[in-house]
């Protein structure tokens, strides 16, 4: 027993010198539970961990969850944008749900945005180029098509991909935005306003927002291009305030009307949206960045003078509403300050009347909910305007529930099941978005659905009213350290592309660990490089940690058990050592998954798996060189305990390999569920017969590079 003790000894150094983080190095949210209260079968074996105080401050979960990842646009197939900053990082926590809670408890859904200007655009675009005859319906049809096939090789676990527009899910999707802005009128949330619109005289033709190209006039906006009212980084302004607008049409400087639209009164929610998000800080996992853009919004009403102006400011000082003026010896402007939006809305009347040339500040203005295009979701209607649809963005904010309701009447349910994954303090909604749509998803979402709660509009839903989802922010995948769009000078590979040369399961792993939750992160594939001769490429290196250190660990397990126990597992107690950082590396990925701290999760793998390699090298050796036999179980009965808990860990991020995994071992999908994580392999087993592993054959890979790879 000499070489066992010496083992575990070495192997307790590496555990002790390891920079994983364990979870009292992590921030804790509020909401954590004990070990009683979370999902652990009363029958199981667990009581022993309460020893540890880590086991008693695991976070808590839902009872049922819906998991969202935006909405791309019709006109186009999916970027790697599409699927390495949002959809892989929403698929990989629906995985991670459906494993912890049960998948009967999880819904993900998303679906192809089918309306809006973008998408008008491009299809006009395309007739004028091609003279092609498609519809438009025909158009958007293709596109979904073609997102969709992208989505399932990907591995993207949708319940349902839908759309806005066609079949059950876009006729559910009128309903619900009927419904909703039927609610909001009828509890006196929705004004008419008549505001400026762009309108091209030499077409003679109202212009839509992306037939409008200008720059931004939000101050310190770093944005390459602004559209009629909102810019491509989300601000949103008159249009009458964009600078330098030119039609897309005639390539002219339009003319601006006054059309009527039905806006939401967002600016009255200003405090109660504040109080949210302290609310959030204090008490919640949300990402902090994500809190901050939202604050951004959330100031008063300002305006912004040249210094070079203050002579002509002073003279007409008393023609001004009330203001605060505000400076800075280092800054270049002057910032006045306005307690409503109506006295910053008056104050610029008096400026333009008088030349002087300011720029407005981010803060809170009517969100618009109707245009006059007739490719969108009709709107009631009301009080004489007819013929509007819903402007693209709010009613893609409540997509989401039509596409819920979509997959649970395709499985049977109620009329009203949704609202227990929509309205229930047991359950909850994620939401994985873009850095871009904070605005959106984080201010405007929020206070339509605080509106059409049941009672007084509140920051904390009460059970039975609409929840206020939980916002998952990413910033920015960058292409070779440049933001790429499809509507810019640099443009991104699809995302079928990338399949030509690497595996699904490598780029996977490779987008979760960028850590777009704190940063934008270059996206830097080699193969797209123009020198590929000294570069290395770091897609294929975050795979090999699975295509070969991995892969090596499991072959070895089962070629041992093939040799010397004829594919039987054998019989024995894990090492306590062992043990112990199969519970350390679950606890802290737990914490991570819980944080959506994707990057990290990566790194605990990464760790644990070198480790877990390392323990098999060192002591398999001595093991074969003494021919001791019972060195060589215990190592076997330890290393597969650790292929097993990799196994479980790994199955949210490689599932394919996963299951390859799974079925090698010989055990059923019960190995997935967290009810059992903290198990060894043989509680899995079927205790009255020996259980054999499946026979591998020579250099069979669970975890495989691509074919074009063979050579690296």
């Amino acid at each position: 027993m000499m070489e066992k003790n010496n083992t575990e000894n070495s192997l307790s150094n590496m555990v002790n010198s390891k920079d994983t983080e364990s979870p009292k190095d992590t921030e804790s949210p509020k909401d954590t539970v004990s070990l009683k209260d979370t999902n652990e079968p009363k029958d199981s074996d667990n009581s022993r961990f309460l020893d540890s105080p880590k086991f008693s401050n695991r976070p808590k979960f839902p009872k049922r969850a819906v998991i969202t990842a935006g909405m791309p646009y019709g006109n186009k197939e999916l970027h790697f944008g599409h699927i390495g900053g949002v959809f892989i990082h929403a698929d990989v926590f629906a995985r991670f749900l459906r494993d912890r809670i049960g998948k009967e408890n999880v819904i993900f859904v998303s679906g192809t945005d089918c309306y809006g200007s973008p998408i008008l655009e491009s299809y006009r675009k395309l007739q004028e180029d091609n003279n092609n005859s498609e519809s438009i319906e025909g158009y958007v049809l293709r596109n979904h098509e073609k997102q969709k096939k992208a989505l399932g090789q990907y591995d993207i676990s949708l319940n349902l991909y839908g759309t806005s527009a066609f079949g059950r899910s876009g006729k559910l999707h009128q309903e619900v935005s009927d419904e909703i802005f039927e609610e909001l009128y009828e509890k006196g949330y929705l004004e008419k306003l008549s505001t400026p619109q762009f309108y091209d005289p030499e077409f003679q033709v109202l212009l839509n927002g992306r037939q409008v190209v200008g720059r931004c006039p939000i101050q310190g906006c770093a944005s390459d291009k602004g559209y009629a009212d909102e810019c491509s980084h989300g601000h949103q302004y008159m249009p009458s305030d964009l600078i330098n607008p030119q039609s897309t049409l005639s390539g002219k400087k339009p003319e601006v009307i006054d059309v009527t639209n039905w806006y939401f009164r967002l600016e009255s929610f200003q405090e109660l949206l504040k109080s949210r998000v302290d609310l959030l800080r204090e008490n919640s996992n949300t990402r902090k960045y994500l809190l901050s853009a939202m604050e951004e919004f959330l100031k008063k009403p300002v305006i912004y003078v040249k210094k070079s102006q203050m002579d002509q400011l002073k003279e007409i000082k008393n023609n001004l509403p009330k203001y605060q003026l505000m400076g800075e010896d280092s800054k270049a402007s002057l910032t006045l300050v306005f307690d409503t939006l109506k006295e910053r809305e008056q104050a610029r009347d008096v400026l333009s009347t008088r030349g002087i040339y300011y720029r407005t500040g981010k803060t809170l203005v009517p969100f618009r909910l109707t245009g006059n295009i007739e490719w969108g979701v009709k709107v009631p209607e009301k009080e004489g305007l007819n013929n509007l649809t819903f402007w693209v963005w709010p009613e893609s904010l409540w997509a989401p529930i039509s596409f819920t309701k979509a997959y649970l009447e395709s499985c049977n349910k109620g009329e009203e099941e949704w609202r227990k994954w929509w309205c229930s303090s047991d359950a909850k909604v994620y939401q994985f978005i873009g850095e871009d749509n904070i605005y959106f998803y984080g201010i405007a979402e929020m206070a339509m659905f605080m509106a059409l709660q049941k009672n007084t509009p509140k920051i904390v839903p009460e059970d039975g009213e609409l929840t206020l989802p939980h916002l998952i922010a990413n910033n920015h995948v960058l292409f070779m350290d440049k933001k790429a769009s499809s509507s810019g000078t640099i443009k991104p590979p699809m995302a079928r592309e990338l399949l030509q040369y690497y595996t699904k399961e490598q780029l996977r792993m490779h987008f979760l660990s960028l850590g777009l939750d704190s940063k934008s992160v270059s996206f830097q594939p080699k193969v797209f490089m123009m020198d590929k001769v000294e570069a290395q490429d770091a897609v294929v290196k975050e795979g090999n940690l699975l295509t070969n250190v991995f892969n090596r660990m499991i072959r070895s397990c089962f070629y041992t058990s093939q040799k010397y126990y004829n594919s039987l597992i054998p019989k024995g107690e894990i090492s306590e050592i062992i043990q112990k950082e199969a519970e350390e590396t679950i606890l802290t990925y737990e914490w991570h998954m819980y944080q959506h701290e994707f990057h990290r999760i990566t790194y605990v793998l990464d760790t644990y798996i070198r480790n877990m390699n390392k323990y098999w090298v060192n002591n398999i050796r001595i093991a074969d060189t003494t021919g001791n036999d019972e060195l060589r179980r215990q190592v076997l009965i330890d290393v597969l305990h650790a292929v097993r808990t990799i196994t479980t860990l790994l199955h949210p991020i490689t599932p394919t390999g996963c299951e390859m995994v799974r079925e090698y071992l010989g055990v059923g999908d019960e190995i997935w569920k967290w009810e059992h994580i903290f198990e060894p392999l043989d509680t899995l087993l079927n205790h009255n017969e020996k259980h054999r592993l499946k026979f591998l054959e020579e250099r069979v890979d669970f975890f495989k590079k691509h074919e074009s790879q063979f050579d690296i």
